[in-house]
Parts: structure tokens; sequence; C-alpha cells
């Protein structure tokens, strides 16, 4: 199984307290995921955000619906969280996230290992290219929740 790694990051003017409060709300996923995913929470809210949380969902990808099961392996606040797909279309998904003060705001990181089926024909072609797209989506959406950031990272 070959594994890669996508990492991003983001600069918030918010201080880490608050922004990983956004992040530890469930329901603020939507806000972020792009709507061409037909992303849809299927565990019902409230979501008790802590370590061992299962939370699963459904979208599509590419017009194939999937079902995606998350569990929350680490939870550290106000630092740092990682969520791990226990079902859905990878072979492995570890997603960190990580909240570092920095210049009077949050530095936000997020780093995901993951490995695919049938790497050496899908990886290139549709699976880097659809993280990179949900991710810059994802940027974009969290610069218009919170005003302020630059459009450029310091």
């Amino acid at each position: 199984m070959k594994q890669r790694t996508f990492q991003a990051e983001i600069w918030l003017p918010l201080p880490p307290e608050e922004l990983f409060g956004f992040f530890a709300d469930a329901a603020n996923l939507d806000a972020i995921t792009p709507p061409w995913l037909n992303f849809r929470m299927v565990t019902p809210p409230p979501i008790a955000m802590r370590e061992g949380a299962l939370i699963d969902y459904r979208l599509s990808l590419h017009g194939i619906p999937l079902r995606w099961r998350t569990l929350i392996s680490v939870w550290q606040p106000p630092g740092r969280f990682v969520d791990e797909q226990v079902r859905g279309p990878y072979r492995q998904w570890i997603h960190e996230h990580t909240f570092e003060a920095r210049d009077g705001g949050t530095l936000a990181r997020d780093v995901v290992h993951y490995a695919v089926p049938l790497d050496f024909l899908v990886h290139r072609w549709f699976v880097r290219p659809d993280i990179e797209r949900i991710f810059a989506y994802r940027t974009a959406a969290l610069r218009k929740l919170f005003p302020g950031t630059p459009p450029t990272q310091p």
C-alpha cells in the first residue's frame, strides 16, 4: 500500500481557542465542504466531539455515492485533533488538524496521510486533484467566514 501525504495551512485572525471551537462543532463541516460533494452528515446533532467519537457522512464523488465513517482518534483542545476514516473510499485516511498561535492569530495546518486502491491508476488523475480542489475550496470558505485573512500566507 503506497501512502501519500497532503499538507495545507492557512493563517486565520482568531486565537487558537476560538478557531478550535469552530472546528470542534461538526455541524460547521458543511460550511467548508464543497457543494459538488453533496455532503450530508448522517449522525444526528449534537455530536459530542471527543476522542473515540464516531461520525457518519454521506457524499458523492464523481457521481458515486459514498458512505464515510470518521473516528476522532486524538482530541487535544485547543491545539490538535485527528480524524481517521473507519469506513469510506480510502484504504487509509488520517487527517491531523493543528492550531498554533502565530502573529496575533492562528496558523491552522492540515496534514493528511492517505492511501487508495489502485493508486498507480487513480492517484495522479483523480485522487490528488480532488483533494487539492477540496482543500482549495475549504481555504476560500475559511477566508470568507473569517474576514481579515490575508490572501497569501505569512
